[in-house]
C-alpha cells in the first residue's frame, strides 16, 4: 500500500532525504538535473561516502548541464574513492545523437529521483543546491509499490547513460492509484505531456495548474482553453519573477489568448515558486519534474508522480490554495491597458517560443 508526504520547501525535502540515506542498508541511486556541492550536497555526499563505507551501494546520475559546475573537474574520482559511483548524463557539447538541429542541444534528463533500498522514493522539482533551499516547490517520499517503477526508470536511464545498448526490462507496479511517468522526447513517448492534455481534455469541473515556466505547445494551450470555454474554472499560477526572465515574457505572451477563453492567471509573490503541478476535478492530479514549457514537453526526458488518490489530491489542492494566498490575480481588462512599450517584448518572444 502507498504512503506518502509532500513537502512544500526544498530545505524540509533535504532533511528528510538526509535522514533516510543515512539508514540505507542495501543502495541508494540519485538523479538530479542540479547539484551543486555546497552546504546541503556535501552534506549528502558525505552520508552516502558514509553508507557506501558500510557496503550500500551508491550511484549518482546527474546531467552534466544541470551539473556544469562538476563537468570536467574531477568529481567522478574524487567520488569513486569515497565508494560511490558517479555517471554524467550527456555532455556540454552538442550532437550527441547527431541530431542536425537544435534540439541537439536539449534533450537533457531533468528528471529528480531518490530511491533507498528500492523501498523508498523521492521525487518533485528538487535541486540540489543551498541557494535554493527556500524556494517553495512540492517534493514527496513515497513508499509502496510505486516505487518500484521509480527503481525501474532509474536503471534504464543509468544504463543509456553507460551506453549500454540491452536496457533493463521496463518494470510496471500495478498500483491503481499511483504510477511513475515518464517522459522521452521522441513522438509516442512522451507519456506525461500525453497524461496531462488528455486529463486536461476530460475536466469537467476544474484544472489548476502551477509551473514556473509556462510557454505551451500548441496542443496543450488548446486543451487549456478549451476546459476553460466549455466552463471549467480553469487558474494557472506563475512566478511574478521567476530565475529565467526571458522564459517569463514567453509566458507573458500567451496571456491575451488565455484571458479571452476565460483562464484566471495569479503571480506568485513569494519566494521563487518552482513546483510542477496539474490538479483536475479533484480525481486526478500530478506532480514532478516537467514544467509547462516546450523544452520539458518535447525535448527533456522527464519523470512525474500520477495520481488518483483523493487524499494526496487533497493535499494537493490545499498547497495550491495557500499559493494563491501569497498572489495576485492578472486583471485581463487592466493587462489589456498596459503602455504599448510594455507589449514589444512579448510580441517580439512569440517568434521563438518554440526553444523555451
Amino acid at each position: 500500500m502507498a504512503d506518502w508526504k509532500l513537502f512544500e520547501i526544498n530545505r524540509d525535502a533535504w532533511l528528510s532525504m538526509l535522514s533516510d540515506c543515512a539508514r540505507a542498508k542495501k543502495s541508494i541511486v540519485l538523479e538530479q538535473f542540479i547539484f551543486v556541492n555546497d552546504e546541503f550536497g556535501q552534506k549528502l555526499i558525505n552520508v552516502c561516502a558514509e553508507r557506501a563505507k558500510e557496503g550500500v551501494i551508491v550511484r549518482f546520475l546527474w546531467d552534466a548541464a544541470g551539473s556544469f559546475t562538476f563537468w570536467g573537474s574531477g568529481i567522478v574520482e574524487n567520488l569513486a574513492k569515497k565508494g560511490i559511483e558517479l555517471v554524467f548524463w550527456k555532455t556540454l557539447i552538442p550532437g550527441y545523437y547527431k541530431v542536425p538541429d537544435y534540439r541537439s542541444w536539449y534533450l537533457r534528463n531533468h528528471r529528480r529521483t531518490l530511491v533507498i533500498d528500492n523501498e523508498i522514493g523521492y521525487t518533485g522539482s528538487i535541486c540540489v543546491e543551498n541557494d535554493k533551499k527556500n524556494w517553495r516547490d512540492t517534493n514527496v517520499r513515497m513508499t509502496g509499490p510505486v516505487v518500484l517503477e521509480m527503481t525501474s526508470a532509474f536503471e534504464r536511464m543509468w544504463a543509456r547513460a553507460k551506453r549500454i545498448r540491452k536496457l533493463p526490462r521496463r518494470r510496471h507496479a500495478h498500483d491503481p492509484e499511483f504510477r511513475y511517468l515518464t517522459n522521452f522526447p521522441s513522438p509516442g513517448r512522451r507519456h506525461i505531456y500525453a497524461a496531462v492534455v488528455d486529463a486536461i481534455r476530460q475536466a469537467t469541473s476544474y484544472v489548476y495548474i502551477t509551473t514556473p515556466y509556462f510557454v505551451p505547445t500548441r496542443r496543450l494551450l488548446l486543451a487549456i482553453k478549451g476546459a476553460s470555454e466549455r466552463g471549467c474554472e480553469v487558474r494557472l499560477i506563475v512566478p511574478e519573477r521567476s530565475d529565467y526572465y526571458v522564459v517569463d515574457l514567453g509566458a507573458r505572451a500567451f496571456f491575451n489568448t488565455l484571458f479571452q477563453s476565460g483562464v484566471k492567471i495569479f503571480l506568485y509573490t513569494g519566494n521563487m515558486i518552482h513546483c510542477k503541478s496539474v490538479i483536475v476535478d479533484g480525481v486526478w492530479a500530478t506532480v514532478g519534474s516537467m514544467n509547462m514549457d516546450s523544452v520539458s514537453l518535447l525535448y527533456n526526458f522527464e519523470a512525474n508522480i500520477i495520481t488518483t488518490n483523493a487524499k494526496f489530491i487533497g493535499e494537493l489542492k490545499r498547497h495550491f490554495a495557500h499559493d494563491l494566498e501569497e498572489a495576485r490575480q492578472v486583471i485581463a481588462s487592466e493587462w489589456y491597458k498596459r503602455f504599448f512599450l510594455e507589449k514589444i517584448p512579448e510580441k517580439l518572444i512569440r517568434l521563438v517560443t518554440k526553444f523555451l
